[in-house]
């Protein structure tokens, strides 16, 4: 997945865009940011966020056998 920041003429303050790598828009923000540096990190921290929930938790590393 891919973090990218957009802005259009009628909304001229930036906003960030997760999408996959077919192009489909996984998720977007509904705050906007002064500065494409700021959305872009805003949209990093999301998608990190985003990867850590989807990581599969192992469980304990050990086993004990009786």
């Amino acid at each position: 997945m891919n973090v990218l920041a957009f802005s259009s003429p009628r909304h001229p303050d930036w906003r960030w865009r997760i999408v996959d790598y077919g192009g489909t828009t996984v998720e977007e923000s509904s705050l906007s940011y002064p500065t494409i540096a700021e959305a872009v990190a805003a949209g990093s921290a999301q998608l990190q966020m985003r990867i850590d929930r989807d990581r599969p938790d192992h469980g304990r590393p050990w086993h004990t056998h009786r």
